[in-house]
């Protein structure tokens, strides 16, 4: 290297997608504001942004950033003014990004700062569907997973038994599990902060499960299809509408 050429490394690239009407400025503001974060990090590689303007309630916004660190995909959702929903969201990944880099055990406690969706009301549409093969792990792992992912449950199929089973966020100790059938405590049950559902799942179609949900107000339920037997879970979205996550053995060819 010649003495008049300066190293540089790459900065972080930030892609912002929106949904509703969100204008320039605010598109600019929160690509700088992401990639200080990443910046401070260390990190060069690129991340997503998806801003949707919430047509439910004025003046708010869903910001979700995407993105993948030293192989592990990460994912970071918030919900709030829009005014401040991009800052929120920046500092949801700062704290998870401290996290992960320095190889901290997952979060083993709800998020305070994120409350569940739950709202009474009728029977609504499902209006996304993904099929996933699970991952075949222990609870921990599927843990250490919904932390990175920023879920609030997560589907996986249970190391011990081979059923569909989840995890999520629930007292006493903070994280709760459930299987389709069997509700024997995982291994190494006594070293986590875990409790077991002790109830098998119902038996349901997704539309039965759909009015479940609505109906009672739950944020996400865990139910075994009448058809297929395997594990689904539906969750309610931020715009209110309902999202479906379906265990299969193969992923359909598109």
């Amino acid at each position: 290297m010649h003495a008049n050429e300066v190293a540089t490394m790459a900065g972080p690239v930030v892609e912002v997608i929106v949904d509703g009407t969100i204008s320039g400025q605010e598109m600019d503001r929160a690509r700088a504001e992401l990639a200080e974060v990443l910046r401070r990090h260390g990190l060069a590689g690129s991340a997503s942004l998806r801003l949707t303007r919430d047509a439910h309630v004025a003046g708010t916004s869903v910001a979700q950033v995407n993105l993948c660190v030293a192989g592990t995909a990460m994912r970071c959702q918030i919900h709030g003014p829009g005014t401040v929903v991009v800052r929120l969201a920046a500092e949801r990944l700062d704290r998870a990004l401290n996290r992960q880099l320095a190889q901290a055990p997952p979060r083993w406690a709800p998020d305070p700062d994120r409350a569940p969706l739950v709202t009474i009301g009728e029977e609504r549409p499902i209006v996304r569907r993904k099929h996933c093969v699970p991952h075949r792990c222990d609870p921990a792992a599927a843990v250490a997973t919904m932390d990175a992912l920023d879920y609030d449950a997560h589907l996986f199929t249970d190391l011990d038994t081979g059923e569909d089973a989840i995890v999520y966020w629930a007292g006493p100790l903070g994280v709760r599990m459930a299987r389709q059938r069997r509700a024997c405590p995982p291994r190494d049950f006594e070293h986590l902060p875990l409790t077991m559902n002790p109830h098998p799942t119902r038996t349901l179609t997704e539309s039965a499960a759909a009015l479940r949900l609505c109906g009672y107000g739950l944020p996400f339920l865990f139910f075994t299809d009448a058809g297929d037997g395997r594990g689904r879970l539906l969750y309610r979205r931020y715009d209110g509408d309902l999202g479906l996550v379906v265990a299969t053995s193969a992923l359909p060819v598109s």
